[in-house]
């Protein structure tokens, strides 16, 4: 492996969305001119980490040291495959998500739209310092700052609801960073002298002699702190959140906060931790298990829900753990699934989001059981949302058929039938809370009365972006060669 390079590019991918979130505050009172400054911001971050990726394609790294606190102690960027599939497909959805948001957030005349669209640009900005992270204290600083710049977008409509679930947001995602990830930074730095991560997934940090209990301890803080994985018992802030406006929600489940979440988790199981001391201390099997209980609970409870952000809330934690799953059984077909799920589940499940929000701009209906016929009158609409179901549940040609498959090899591969019926019991269980959606809306009658005021497609601004996500999610499976190409990089 080659040494890495020095690139300035890394701190422009970063600072871009800082720049952002102060150009949309000082444009404020002129809408126009602050989406613009948005969508600038968003185009600059994208284009700067779209230039690292031909070299990082061909095996080349990319590093640039900020700040030295302690020896072994640093705020240090870093570019690799695994940091460039999350920081892609981060950046790119946040362009498209601008130009959503703008046909939502003036649909309904949300108040606060500038504060609203800074905080969004402060939470890309702490996603894309979480992608980067050279190091875990890096990573812990910018997951922090995604924590407290989120809150103000949960909590946007300033009523009780938004409060409480803001609240519980906030309390939930702070209080398991400190209480978990602070002390086993601190249980790391003392075992290891570093925090900085492995070069590659194998070796890990940990010295050979180190106390299998504290190491065995030191992961558990891990996965359990960095909560935004959705992992069971500490998922509950998730569904909360869904009070917010749909584009938050998306950016929650989709673009960012979720994503930090996951990538946090996985990035410290292979690059603190590494393949084999996860083998040799079996640490990766528990955890396969561990997460497969996320995976069935959280799809049971999401074919209860009737409201349907909330059942997609229950569907985000299910698949969530699928990343996990993948990486923690330790074989390279599962890993590359885990992580190419990354991307899958993005331009899934944003645009499934995306269409909550435009249903409920043209029709005002939240419930599933309201929505029956209404897919006759938005034909588009739920088409889209036909076609991200169909990648959740894993339907070939669409991307999440790619991620189920290579889990379901490495499973194999890892002798776990156990994790293989797991997988395919929870395919019938996404199948079972996301067809009927789509067969009451197209195949169901509605009441009489219930459709008493005309319903028609949402504007162009937000149908355009959600027809657009389900393209991708589609080509995402038809063509999934390039974002392969990038996870086995991490390998090398």
């Amino acid at each position: 492996m080659t040494d890495p390079v020095q690139s300035y590019t890394l701190l422009v991918a970063v600072i871009a969305p800082l720049l952002g979130a102060v150009l949309v505050m000082l444009t404020g009172k002129k809408p126009n001119l602050r989406e613009t400054c948005s969508f600038a911001a968003a185009a600059l971050t994208f284009g700067a980490i779209a230039s690292l990726t031909p070299a990082v394609l061909a095996g080349e790294r990319f590093i640039l040291p900020l700040f030295t606190l302690l020896p072994g102690v640093s705020i240090t960027l870093r570019a690799d495959s695994f940091s460039l599939v999350f920081a892609l497909v981060a950046s790119f959805l946040w362009i498209v998500t601008i130009l959503y948001t703008i046909g939502y957030m003036r649909g309904l005349r949300e108040h606060a739209q500038t504060r609203f669209s800074a905080c969004f640009a402060l939470a890309l900005f702490g996603a894309i310092g979480c992608a980067f992270a050279d190091n875990l204290f890096t990573l812990y600083l910018f997951y922090e700052i995604v924590s407290i710049t989120t809150y103000p977008l949960v909590a946007h409509h300033q009523d009780r609801e938004g409060y409480e679930g803001g609240r519980k947001y906030l309390v939930y995602l702070t209080a398991t960073a400190k209480g978990l990830v602070l002390p086993a930074m601190i249980l790391t730095y003392v075992m290891c002298g570093t925090l900085d991560f492995s070069d590659n997934i194998r070796s890990g940090i940990f010295p050979s002699d180190t106390s299998r209990l504290m190491v065995t301890i030191t992961y558990a803080c891990l996965i359990l702190g960095f909560a935004k994985n959705g992992v069971m018992p500490f998922h509950h802030w998730l569904p909360g959140a869904m009070v917010a406006p749909t584009p938050v929600s998306a950016l929650l489940h989709a673009v960012a906060v979720v994503k930090v979440g996951v990538f946090s988790t996985t990035r410290v199981m292979l690059y603190l931790f590494g393949v084999d001391t996860m083998s040799a201390l079996n640490l990766g099997i528990a955890t396969a298990w561990f997460v497969s209980f996320t995976i069935l609970a959280a799809s049971l409870i999401a074919l209860s829900k009737d409201n349907l952000k909330a059942r997609l809330a229950y569907s985000t934690v299910s698949q969530l753990s699928y990343i996990i799953l993948g990486v923690a059984l330790l074989t390279p077909a599962a890993i590359e699934g885990g992580i190419v799920h990354i991307v899958n589940h993005a331009f899934a499940k944003i645009t499934l989001f995306f269409c909550a929000g435009a249903i409920y701009v043209a029709s005002h209906k939240k419930d599933i059981s309201e929505m029956k016929g209404l897919g006759r009158a938005m034909p588009l609409t739920f088409g889209a949302f036909a076609v991200a179901s169909l990648s959740m549940i894993g339907v070939p040609p669409v991307a999440g058929f790619i991620s189920k498959w290579y889990l379901l090899v490495g499973a194999l591969d890892a002798h776990q039938l156990g994790i293989v019926v797991v997988l395919l019991v929870s395919t019938v269980l996404n199948a079972a809370y996301f067809v009927p959606v789509v067969y009451h809306a197209y195949f169901s009658v509605p009441a009489d009365g219930e459709l008493a005021h005309p319903v028609t497609e949402a504007s162009p601004a937000l149908l355009v972006p959600l027809l657009f996500t389900a393209f991708l999610s589609v080509a995402a499976g038809i063509f999934p060669e390039f974002f392969m190409q990038l996870i086995k990089g991490i390998f090398l």
